[in-house]
């Protein structure tokens, strides 16, 4: 089969790769139909590659048709139109019982101390190979992925595997509407600009966004967003906090993480560890990793006393410097994590079957490729060129 596969900073090819079979009784095969490019897979394609060995498909966004199941498999069978969540559980053990798949303890990695693996997100996350591929082999399959119903085209659908949970537990983690009323999203990419969404169709009284690519503000305008542009602005948070009765925001959603402009020592950081051999980089990485941390300081700075903050955007650093006096003198409520698929799906499943389409996800891409094309899909999102904001690969497309 065809698959894209990671060589280097970068470097993403489409390779001849062999077909998934049935590993486990517990896997499933599914031929790809929908996958996209995830903001977090531009980490490995300049951050993370000393946990990437050449060849290692990438993806963690799928949908498709079961192909084959294992002995164990009985929810779904050969045919079924499925969505595959990013984080691969099991949904029977203690932290999927209490709705934290994301720290699934069948699939964690112990070996790098991190949660539930992942799909096609590099050793830290068990190297399972990823979903922008032909065919996938899935793993937990008795319990990960999720029917949908035939007839509505796959973008309805797709978003199902990462983005509209993500963006669901954010705004969930923020207290959006139950305690904070006015939130403000830092970063207008796919996932922060689907957290405008969801917070406006969940009661949010005010929605603020933050960017400063000028198409993705006007993305967000067009659906009542009230988007800023930094660069327009020498004092950010003061600008805000004039929007916000001279407090600042109930709660930031950080959509942003460790990709952040303007961040040029952490940038420095980032590309020194990459020269170094792999096993040299591993070691720094998780002792003195530093992020870009530009976005997470600012969301600190905006947040108003007593207020959350939502972190959705990824960070890897093991050695981040934080603003703890300025942390604990606000009294700031943190949370974050990796979404945790399968706990919001029954909330935002009814929204994706009906008539309507409340989140706009049938128009969200603004790219379909085909599958020979996912270089040049990786090299436009990175650079902001040509008006990606979401790319969505067809492996099958004619």
């Amino acid at each position: 089969m065809k698959a894209l596969t990671w060589h280097g900073v970068h470097d993403v090819r489409v390779d001849t790769v062999p077909d998934p079979t049935i590993e486990h009784p517990t896997d499933a095969i599914i031929k790809v139909t929908s996958t996209g490019i995830c903001g977090s897979d531009l980490h490995l394609y300049e951050v993370l590659g000393p946990y990437l060995d050449a060849g290692d498909i990438l993806g963690h966004e799928p949908m498709g048709i079961v192909e084959e199941v294992g002995a164990e498999v009985t929810h779904i069978k050969p045919g079924d139109r499925v969505v595959i969540p990013f984080n691969i559980s099991c949904g029977h053990c203690f932290m999927c019982g209490t709705g934290l798949q994301s720290q699934c303890e069948t699939t964690q990695v112990r070996e790098y101390d991190t949660g539930a693996a992942l799909l096609g997100y590099t050793k830290l996350y068990g190297q399972v190979p990823g979903g922008q591929a032909e065919y996938l082999r899935v793993p937990q399959a008795q319990y990960g992925p999720i029917v949908v119903p035939e007839g509505p085209s796959d973008d309805r659908f797709v978003y199902l595997s990462d983005v509209l949970p993500t963006a669901w537990q954010a705004v969930k983690y923020a207290d959006v509407p139950e305690k904070n009323k006015t939130v403000l999203v830092l970063g207008l990419g796919p996932i922060g600009e689907m957290c405008t969404r969801i917070a406006q169709h969940l009661g949010a009284e005010t929605v603020i966004g933050l960017d400063l690519v000028p198409e993705r503000i006007t993305r967000a305008r067009a659906h009542g967003v009230e988007a800023i542009s930094i660069e327009d602005h020498d004092d950010v948070p003061g600008f805000v906090r004039e929007l916000t009765g001279g407090r600042g925001p109930d709660a930031v959603i950080d959509a942003v993480g460790m990709e952040a402009h303007g961040a040029p020592i952490g940038k420095l950081a980032h590309r020194m560890v990459g020269l170094l051999p792999d096993f040299a980089a591993r070691k720094v990485m998780e002792t003195a990793g530093i992020d870009r941390l530009a976005a997470l300081h600012l969301a600190i700075a905006l947040v108003r006393r007593g207020g959350t903050i939502s972190l959705s955007g990824v960070y890897g650093g093991a050695a981040d410097p934080m603003p703890m006096l300025q942390m604990f003198d606000k009294q700031i409520t943190m949370r974050m994590g990796q979404a945790n698929v399968k706990r919001w799906i029954d909330d935002i499943l009814p929204l994706l079957t009906g008539d309507e389409d409340p989140l706009g996800v049938d128009t969200y891409a603004t790219h379909h490729m085909k599958l020979e094309d996912a270089p040049h899909g990786y090299e436009i999102f990175q650079k902001k060129q040509d008006g990606a904001f979401k790319v969505v690969l067809n492996p099958h497309a004619a």
